[in-house]
């Protein structure tokens, strides 16, 4: 018998349709036009998760050059951030392998503006569509392979020279919604 799958997750967070994530991380701050016409569930999900500090201190966990840099796992919380860098288990499992307890549908087939541009905040998911939860990526230069599999739901609007400079183990400080 397989382990049951996380429940499917519908996010109640009310969108005004203007949400800027204002993500303060350890090199910079990163300031990202949230897209909740084209991916409302991932910015709902992504605004619940942010104002209830989900993401504060949690660490990037995987970084690949002129591809991706990752974070949103909480399994790397109680990791110091060399300890992530490492890539070894922490306490709480491999960073890269936690979630909230839920999944959220995909909407990379729904979404007019699913374009990995330069500087896209997208989710993370394992091989299964429905599998995001609270994992996400920024992309590192256009990665358009992705547009077919991955939910775009931001794009960055400052910060893009900060997101050149993160690296595994690099810290979230805190993710906050704003509105413009």
């Amino acid at each position: 018998m397989g382990l049951m799958p996380e429940p499917m997750y519908e996010p109640t967070y009310e969108l005004v349709g203007n949400e800027i994530a204002v993500i303060t991380t350890s090199k910079g701050v990163i300031r990202v036009a949230l897209d909740a016409e084209g991916a409302p569930i991932h910015v709902a999900n992504f605004c619940e998760l942010a104002s209830a500090g989900f993401y504060d201190d949690l660490k990037f966990h995987r970084y690949v050059p002129g591809f991706v840099i990752q974070c949103g796992c909480p399994n790397t919380r109680d990791m110091t951030p060399d300890e992530v860098a490492s890539g070894r288990p922490g306490p709480d499992g491999m960073p890269g392998t936690g979630g909230p307890g839920y999944r959220i549908r995909h909407e990379y087939d729904t979404n007019p503006r699913n374009s990995h541009d330069d500087g896209a905040l997208a989710m993370a998911r394992s091989a299964m569509p429905d599998s995001a939860g609270s994992q996400f990526y920024l992309c590192l230069g256009p990665q358009h392979g992705l547009d077919d599999g991955y939910t775009v739901f931001g794009q960055t609007i400052e910060g893009l020279d900060v997101i050149g400079t993160l690296r595994a183990g690099d810290v979230i400080n805190s993710v906050r919604i704003e509105h413009a």
